[in-house]
């Protein structure tokens, strides 16, 4: 997978939140999106991820040198992140089922190996509603780091973990790593501390109006 961004610009009403981003960002690497609260590294991975619009510039998909039509850039991605929500009615079980019929694991992983993975065995029939805030996050996680996907964008990955929890997040995404694009957005050194290269957002914030 290879992103380029041209020209990229995206803005609420009459505020930008960045604009005259280009950069490339290629498959095998991993990047990390920083700056501070509010500073729009959230949007961009939305934007990239297809979930958000941008407003002026382009975004160009590629998968071994084929071009990827920006409607159907979803199927080869996954992304984590706080603001997303997990179907709360389900088991973890049944979240698993439902998931992998839009998405396939990884190495051919059974659902039954990666809640092993996950280290929720004994939740496999609890409903999600009842998770701990930690175990949802590891659930979301564990769906994102495990679907068969050549792009992995995690925004704020260690939300809601404790000390394993994070110790967990870093073994499994340098398990699952070689040979996918992973962006990740952040402001904590442990959630991205892996990435090769660094993408300030505020580099990209456009001069105030005087």
């Amino acid at each position: 997978m290879q992103i380029n961004l041209s020209s990229l610009g995206k803005r609420y009403n009459y505020e930008w939140i960045f604009r005259n981003l280009t950069y490339t960002l290629e498959s095998g690497t991993s990047y990390a999106i920083l700056g501070h609260n509010g500073s729009g590294k959230s949007t961009l991975l939305t934007v990239i991820a297809g979930y958000n619009l941008h407003s002026e510039g382009s975004i160009g998909y590629e998968q071994n040198g084929k071009a990827i039509p920006a409607e159907q850039a979803y199927r080869h991605l996954s992304l984590t992140a706080p603001y997303l929500e997990l179907v709360e009615e389900f088991t973890l079980q049944e979240m698993l089922d439902f998931q992998i019929r839009f998405k396939t694991l990884r190495n051919n992983l059974t659902t039954q190996q990666l809640i092993e993975r996950m280290g929720l065995q004994k939740a496999r029939n609890k409903f999600v509603k009842d998770f701990s805030s930690g175990m949802k996050q590891r659930l979301k996680l564990g769906l994102a780091i495990y679907s068969d996907t050549s792009l992995l964008l995690l925004d704020e990955p260690t939300t809601n973990l404790d000390q394993e929890g994070v110790s967990w997040y870093q073994e499994h995404v340098d398990q699952n790593k070689a040979g996918r694009l992973i962006i990740v957005g952040s402001n904590i050194l442990h959630e991205y501390s892996f990435c090769q290269h660094h993408l300030h957002i505020t580099d990209f914030h456009p001069a105030p109006r005087k």
